[in-house]
C-alpha cells in the first residue's frame, strides 16, 4: 500500500548497504575526471585497478572523452552522491556537471580506491536537487573531516564562513533512518542548505554522513538511539572543539526530526554546548507521532477499499506493539517496525520534554506549519512546557514543511521529489538568535 510505505521509508530504519566514505571516493572521481580535462590521459589511466588497465587503453579513454565533451561541453564539478557496497566493491553515482547539462556516471572502486569501472548512468526520473539561491561560494569553505568510533569512521564536511575569526558553530544531527551527510531526501538536501545558507550568516557548521548509512551490519541486532545517534552526535561536538577558527564557547546543536527529539537528551551529556536548535523535533511518544502520520497519509491516499481499510488496521495493530516499556517476553532484538524492540523500550521510557526542562542550554525551537511528519501539536507541546523557561524560544513557520521549505499544501511524501530549498527567513532567524549570546 502506498502510504504505508511512504511512512516507513520516511521516518524509519531500512536495511541498505552503502560505501564508506563517500566524500573522499566522490573526490576521487572528480579528479579522474579533472585530469581528463587537462589532457592527462595517461595519468587519467593510473586512476584504473592493474586488471582494468589491459582493458582500456590509454587513447581508448582519450577518445571517449572527447566524445563526452562534444556532447556535454567542458567538465566542472561532481556532486549527488548515492553510494552502495557491492560484495568487495564501492559503487557510487555522481552527477557531473559541465558545461551543457549534467550527466550521472557510476564509478566503481575497489578498496583501495582504483576504479574497476565506470559509465554512463541513466538520469533519474525525479528533479535534481538545486542550489538554494542564497549560495555564494564566496563567502565559506568547505574541508572534509572524520567522526571516529571505536570500529570505524565516518566521512563530514566543516564548513567555514571566510573571513570570519573565531566563527560560531553548528553541529547537525540527522532524523531516522540511514543518512548522508546532506541528510538527502528525494530531491531535497536540507543540511547542505543549512550549511550554505549558516556560513554566509558568519556561522559555521559540521555534517557527517550518520553510521547506519555507512556500517549497516552494526544494526542487525539489538541496538537504541545511543549506538544510532547519541555516540556520534558526541564524538561531533568534540571534535568541533578543537577545530581551528572555531568559538569554543560558541557551539550549538541542531537536530532535525529524531534529531532534534534527542537534542536535549545529547545537550545533557555535552557541557560544551551553548544551546539547542529544535528543527521540526516530536514531543510525544513515537508510538503516538505514528499513528497521527498513519492515519493522515490513509486519508490522504484516498483508498476506500475494504483492503485498503483492512492494512491500514493491520499497520496500526503493529504500530501499538512499538509501546514497548521493558522487554518481558520479548528478545531485545525482536524486530519490530522496522527496529529492534530495544530500541523502542529505549524511546519510549525517554522523556524528551522532561529532559528539556532540566537543562540550562538556550533552546530554540522552529516548526513548519505544513509537516505531515511532525505536527504543530508537538510544537505546542513544547511551548507549553517550556513556557517558564527564559532561555527557550519557538518560531513557527506557516508554509515550511519537514524538510524546512516552503510549500503552498501539507501534502505527502512525494513533495520530496521536488527540488525546494531550506527557507532563507529560518536560516536568518538561526543566525540573528546564535548572535543574541555575544
Amino acid at each position: 500500500m502506498k502510504f504505508l510505505k511512504a511512512f516507513i521509508v520516511l521516518l524509519f530504519i531500512s536495511h541498505l548497504s552503502f560505501a564508506q566514505n563517500v566524500l573522499s571516493l566522490m573526490n576521487r572521481a572528480d579528479l579522474f575526471f579533472e585530469t581528463m580535462k587537462q589532457g592527462k590521459f595517461d595519468e587519467a589511466h593510473g586512476f584504473f585497478d592493474e586488471s582494468v588497465k589491459v582493458q582500456i587503453s590509454v587513447d581508448e579513454l582519450k577518445l571517449f572523452w572527447l566524445k563526452l565533451e562534444n556532447n556535454l561541453g567542458t567538465y566542472q564539478s561532481v556532486d549527488g552522491a548515492k553510494s552502495s557496497v557491492q560484495g568487495e566493491y564501492f559503487q557510487v553515482i555522481l552527477t557531473c556537471g559541465f558545461t551543457k547539462g549534467s550527466q550521472p556516471f557510476t564509478f566503481v572502486f575497489n578498496k583501495t580506491e582504483k576504479l574497476v569501472g565506470f559509465f554512463i548512468s541513466p538520469k533519474a526520473t525525479e528533479s535534481e536537487y538545486a542550489l538554494p539561491a542564497y549560495t555564494d561560494t564566496t563567502l565559506y569553505t568547505e574541508k572534509e573531516i572524520k567522526i571516529k568510533f571505536a570500529e570505524g569512521e565516518m566521512a563530514g564536511i566543516l564548513t567555514s564562513p571566510k573571513k570570519v575569526s573565531n566563527f560560531p558553530l553548528i553541529i547537525m544531527v540527522h532524523g531516522s533512518g540511514p543518512s548522508d551527510m546532506d541528510e538527502t531526501v528525494g530531491s531535497n538536501k536540507p543540511f547542505k542548505d543549512l550549511a550554505i545558507g549558516l556560513a554566509a550568516q558568519g556561522i559555521g557548521s559540521i555534517r557527517y554522513v550518520k553510521r547506519s548509512m555507512i556500517y549497516p551490519n552494526s544494526f542487525n541486532n539489538a541496538f537504541t538511539v545511543k549506538e544510532e545517534v547519541l555516540d556520534d552526535a558526541l564524538s561531533a561536538i568534540t571534535l568541533a572543539s578543537t577545530l581551528q577558527g572555531v568559538n569554543k564557547a560558541q557551539l550549538y546543536l541542531l537536530g532535525h526530526s529524531l534529531g532534534g527529539m534527542l537534542a536535549p537528551r545529547i545537550a545533557s551529556l555535552a557541557p560544551s554546548l551553548s544551546g539547542i536548535i529544535l528543527a521540526a523535533a516530536p514531543a510525544r511518544k513515537f508510538a503516538d507521532l505514528i499513528t497521527e502520520q498513519n492515519e493522515y497519509l490513509y486519508k490522504a491516499s484516498g483508498d476506500t477499499s475494504a483492503a485498503g481499510k483492512k492494512q491500514f488496521i493491520e499497520s496500526s495493530i503493529d504500530i501499538d506493539k512499538s509501546r514497548l516499556l521493558k522487554l518481558g517476553a520479548i528478545a531485545p532484538d525482536s524486530i519490530i517496525l522496522g527496529a529492534p524492540a530495544s530500541y523502542w523500550i529505549d524511546m519510549n521510557n525517554h522523556d524528551q520534554v522532561g529532559t528539556a526542562k532540566k537543562i540550562k542550554n538556550r533552546i530554540f525551537v522552529v516548526q513548519g506549519a505544513k509537516d505531515f511528519q511532525v505536527s504543530v501539536q508537538d510544537f505546542n507541546i513544547w511551548r507549553t512546557a517550556l513556557a517558564a523557561n527564559k532561555n527557550a524560544t519557538f518560531k513557527l513557520y506557516p508554509d515550511l514543511n519537514h524538510l524546512l521549505s516552503a510549500q503552498k499544501e501539507k501534502g505527502n511524501g512525494t513533495q520530496y521529489r521536488v527540488p525546494s530549498n531550506v527557507d532563507i527567513n529560518l536560516i536568518k532567524d538561526i543566525s540573528a538568535w546564535i548572535k543574541l549570546a555575544k
